[in-house]
């Protein structure tokens, strides 16, 4: 892929966090997902991290390296013609010039956006120093500058993970933060974690750039959601885990009482077979 497309396409991206509605990202684990996603209509695409491991059999946090990632993001990306933002993780390294690698490899594969998150470790909610986490911000633009691909950057913070945080502390926090990454050239802020779908209205007033907002934390539909102002509304690893979670069931029905009805929903083999070879 040509760096004029991937220029042209990091251009599309960026405008679609702009619109009158909020982009709304499918996030895919694979590249049969990911065919499926853009068949339905979807200008843009995302990756799930938590789903591509969960594919491999592997927890979610870079359980599988900067490489793996990326060959999976490079194999959707040669499949599909809209533009991919890939879940790379927390860069897969501490320092800023591991998430300038990162932004590298993510541009290398053809996406032309990436997650890049703060926190360290989410069970306890520990999360990166502030001034390091905005200097990985800086440093992740700076490589996208020097690759001459405008890559979209979503700085995620995961501030409402923490467990000795007021909420008020929780609020003000997430948007130092979320406006420092913002500065610091990410293109919008991803805010997720228990208790943020309370304070949707105050992040979207106070920060001051496009909001993504995680469905799964959220009771709000995408509707009330762009009511609110959001701009970016992704789905995380959900869909893999629902698709994971009936699968499950379809198994546990079979091995109980031999249901087979789960074949109602299934996809029509000849219309996989027909998608998949276009």
């Amino acid at each position: 892929m040509t760096i004029d497309t991937l220029v042209k396409k990091a251009e599309v991206l960026r405008n679609l966090h702009h619109g009158d509605e909020p982009l709304v990202l499918p996030n895919v684990w694979d590249v049969g997902t990911a065919i499926i996603a853009v068949e339905e209509g979807f200008p843009a695409i995302a990756t799930t991290s938590a789903g591509v491991a969960f594919a491999l059999g592997l927890p979610d946090g870079e359980a599988i390296s900067r490489d793996e990632m990326a060959a999976v993001v490079g194999a959707i990306v040669k499949r599909v013609d809209v533009p991919v933002t890939a879940d790379m993780e927390a860069g897969y390294g501490d320092a800023p010039e591991d998430c300038a690698e990162t932004t590298r490899v993510t541009i290398e594969a053809g996406a032309v956006g990436l997650n890049l998150e703060d926190g360290i470790d989410h069970a306890v909610g520990t999360i990166y120093d502030f001034d390091l986490a905005v200097e990985r911000i800086h440093a992740a633009r700076e490589a996208a500058e020097q690759s001459g691909v405008p890559a979209v950057i979503n700085a995620r913070t995961d501030v409402y993970f923490s467990q000795t945080l007021s909420r008020e502390e929780k609020l003000a926090e997430t948007v130092r933060r979320a406006n420092a990454y913002l500065e610091a050239g990410a293109d919008s802020a991803f805010v997720i974690g228990p208790g943020v779908p309370n304070d949707i209205s105050d992040l979207v007033r106070e920060i001051k750039g496009p909001l993504n907002i995680v469905a799964g934390f959220s009771t709000q539909n995408v509707d009330e959601l762009a009511a609110l102002g959001v701009k970016r509304i992704s789905l995380g690893g959900m869909l893999s885990r629902a698709t994971l979670g009936y699968y499950r069931d379809t198994l546990l029905q079979l091995k109980q009482n031999g249901r087979l009805d789960f074949s109602d929903q299934a996809i029509p083999h000849g219309d996989l077979n027909k998608l998949f070879s276009t």
